[in-house]
């Protein structure tokens, strides 16, 4: 896979809240560009049928050289499976539950997530109207890891996977079993690739990590903190439209649109 860092200063024109430096610090050091082992939530869009595109950035080599180390946020029905409990236990994966993701945060850890979650594998194409040559990300109701990020301080950064979604493909079932799997959170999804058999096509991954968004001090009032998770929120979505609409061409998408739903 090929990596792009489009993260410019600071990330000042991408979010109104700066990034708070140490007491003392002037403009020029509270700014500088957010380092690979400092605290963060790296936010990864799409999640596709399978979140190839966190798995590949988690990887301890390559993380440490592009990304920064950091623990991957997977769904609790993964621990069903043995093979796949031991690797995520080996890159020392973080449960999708908001109390094990604040208890990480809390303990100082960088994690990486894919906000879509497991909804957002059934969206986009064959869906019934849904364009094939378009890209669709899950984000307007998902706050959760922006309220994250503003309770704990952490900064996000956005990025995007071009060629995550086309790894795989999958049959459209009826739309109660997309419910169910929400509802149980876990993939109930026929899918398939190459031959007709689970594996995956040789797809090209471009990662774009875009400009990093740091969040304000959280407000002790919950309408004050409420329009601070919307306004980092827009922030994240107007960023993720930036680096797609900005790299696409490069990927060979030029004709291709992101639609935030």
């Amino acid at each position: 896979f090929e990596v792009i860092s489009d993260q410019g200063q600071s990330g000042d024109e991408a979010c109104p809240y700066k990034r708070r430096g140490p007491p003392g610090a002037n403009k020029t050091d509270s700014n500088l560009p957010l380092q690979k082992d400092e605290q963060a939530i790296l936010a990864v869009v799409p999640h596709g049928i399978f979140p190839f595109a966190l798995a590949f950035a988690a990887l301890p080599e390559r993380a440490s050289q592009v990304f920064g180390e950091f623990q991957p946020v997977v769904a609790s029905a993964t621990a069903l499976f043995p093979f796949v409990r031991t690797f995520l236990g080996w890159l020392g994966a973080v449960d999708a539950s908001r109390d094990a993701v604040d208890r990480a945060l809390s303990e100082g850890a960088r994690i990486g997530l894919a906000p879509g979650g497991i909804a957002e594998m059934f969206e986009g194409y064959p869906k019934p109207m849904t364009n094939p040559n378009d890209e669709y990300a899950i984000l307007e109701a998902r706050r959760g890891f922006v309220r994250m990020a503003i309770k704990h301080g952490v900064p996000l950064v956005p990025v995007y996977t071009f060629g995550a979604t086309k790894m795989l493909n999958r049959l459209q079932l009826p739309a109660i079993v997309e419910k169910v799997s929400n509802l149980l959170r876990i993939s109930l999804c026929v899918f398939f690739g190459r031959f007709g058999l689970p594996i995956p096509f040789r797809t090209k991954l471009l990662y774009v990590i875009g400009r990093t968004l740091y969040p304000p001090v959280a407000s002790e009032n919950s309408e004050e903190f409420r329009q601070q998770v919307d306004t980092l929120h827009d922030a994240f979505c107007q960023e993720l439209r930036r680096i797609f609409e900005r790299h696409k061409a490069s990927y060979g998408w030029e004709d291709k649109h992101l639609n935030i739903i």
